[in-house]
């Protein structure tokens, strides 16, 4: 398209008429003026997307009102899918709108209407007049077109497990709020214990808060209740537990109390819900054949895994092909966050740099006159990348390579940079093992750890030469 052309197009696209009001009002809408172009997909529609009512598009020869507004009950939807086969539409395009979009997607997708969730960045209209009509005339145009691409999806099954696994995060931070309120009583009272013990959650800590919620003040009685796990002395226990008893501090202590343990029996209702879904999941692998490979090392369990983190990791296996867990970093919940936002597959992503992107942790591309502007990732980057900035930030203590590797990234670009690079480099890692069912090896990092090693050797050689010195070998034992 030339420039003369392009210039028309985005003239005619930006002085669109108004639409009359009369169009919510079920008559006919004026169509805006669109520049002649290749109609690719010529059964295509667009849909804007709001709180309480959706605009839809089809093009103008497929019904004497192409421009309809529907309301967002279920009912209404039910009609709009329906209006859609009669008009003989097999694609719609809609803007990714908050949570609106979410029952309009179901109610058309089971209906057998291909629905293409766009990107609102990627159909943001000319500057001009703007309004629900226009904006969807301009989506179904540019979907018409063929210059929209949908955004990424998984299939039903995962998308439930999906919800699942987000409402798990949700119910643990309020079960995290619970804690803090406990420890904020406990403060208020002058009882020390959860500054004297590490996890006020553990054994030992529910053991003496139920007991103070039942009605013992005895400090002595209280430290008895230690478990011997516990490193502190009883006596410091017991010094800790003298405090000033308020009975209004007391009553919010058992309320905090009470909702932490009603908030763990959610969680552990929803692990036992997204581990049947995940055993139901078609297997990649044997495990009776291939069985997955012992992990080297003693296995770090986290309080916030599910009870039987093991056994769900076997699930995971299964599914995947291969065994995340064994990347460094990676651990229970990392997977099963990958599992539940991705799928058990990456087909949808046709390259490592294509699922990089999508996460947000590559460079950006702003280049103007041969000139990079900015090169910073995007913002808004998914779930699972946050979870890998999280299991690359506990690299920061690993024996491994790929701590080395970290620490090494970090002491060049700082802790901002070496997260979003050591995530990237993760996320890679991830692609090639669940695309190709390989089993993490440690091997290929050491090989280039030993190259790391051996150009800083060679580096310190040179330098001791141009002062002048020799360096000379000292054998270890």
């Amino acid at each position: 398209m030339s420039n003369s052309e392009l210039d028309k197009l985005l003239r005619d696209c930006s002085g669109a008429a108004r639409p009359k009001s009369s169009a919510r009002r079920g008559k006919t809408a004026k169509l805006v003026k669109l520049a002649v172009m290749p109609t690719l997909n010529p059964d295509a529609a667009g849909a804007d997307i709001g709180a309480r009512e959706i605009v839809v598009c089809v093009p103008a020869d497929r019904d004497s009102r192409p421009v309809r507004t529907f309301k967002t009950f279920t009912e209404d939807l039910h009609k709009l899918a329906r209006w859609l086969k009669r008009c003989g539409i097999k694609s719609i395009a809609m803007e990714s709108t908050g949570m609106y979009w979410i029952p309009l997607y179901q109610i058309l997708e089971s209906s057998g209407i291909e629905v293409l969730l766009v990107n609102a960045r990627h159909v943001k209209h000319v500057p001009g007049r703007k309004s629900d009509v226009s904006d969807s005339q301009w989506i179904a145009h540019l979907h018409a077109v063929g210059l929209l691409n949908g955004s990424f999806r998984p299939a039903g099954d995962i998308c439930a497990m999906r919800s699942l696994t987000r409402h798990r995060e949700s119910v643990l931070r309020q079960a995290a709020d619970q804690v803090r309120h406990m420890q904020k009583c406990l403060d208020q009272m002058n009882l020390q214990i959860h500054h004297v013990i590490s996890d006020l959650t553990g054994t030992t800590g529910m053991a003496i808060i139920e007991a103070i919620v039942a009605g013992e003040r005895d400090a002595r009685t209280l430290a008895a209740l230690r478990d011997h796990r516990i490193k502190a002395a009883r006596a410091t226990i017991e010094k800790s537990l003298c405090g000033d008893w308020r009975e209004e501090h007391l009553l919010v202590l058992g309320l905090a109390l009470e909702a932490w343990k009603t908030h763990r029996s959610q969680i552990a209702r929803l692990d036992g819900e997204i581990r049947r879904r995940v055993d139901a999941l078609e297997a990649r692998v044997d495990a009776a054949e291939k069985p997955r490979p012992p992990r080297a090392g003693r296995r770090t369990v986290s309080a916030n895994e599910p009870a039987d983190a093991e056994s769900l990791e076997d699930g995971f296996y299964r599914a995947l092909g291969t065994d995340l867990t064994a990347v460094p970093g990676i651990s229970a919940l990392t997977v099963q966050a990958f599992l539940s936002e991705v799928g058990p597959d990456l087909d949808g992503f046709a390259t490592a740099g294509r699922f990089v992107s999508w996460l947000g942790l590559c460079p950006g591309t702003k280049i103007s006159g041969g000139k990079v502007l900015d090169a910073r990732s995007r913002r808004g980057k998914p779930r699972f990348a946050l979870l890998l900035r999280q299991a690359a930030q506990s690299l920061h203590r690993s024996k491994s390579a790929l701590g080395a590797r970290y620490r090494r990234m970090r002491a060049r670009l700082g802790a901002p940079k070496a997260l979003t690079a050591m995530a990237h480099c993760l996320a890679r890692i991830i692609y090639r093992l669940v695309t190709r069912s390989e089993i993490y090896s440690e091997s290929v990092f050491a090989d280039e750890e030993a190259a790391h090693a051996r150009r800083q050797q060679a580096r310190l050689i040179r330098q001791a030469k141009e002062m002048g010195y020799d360096l000379v070998p000292v054998a270890t034992n």
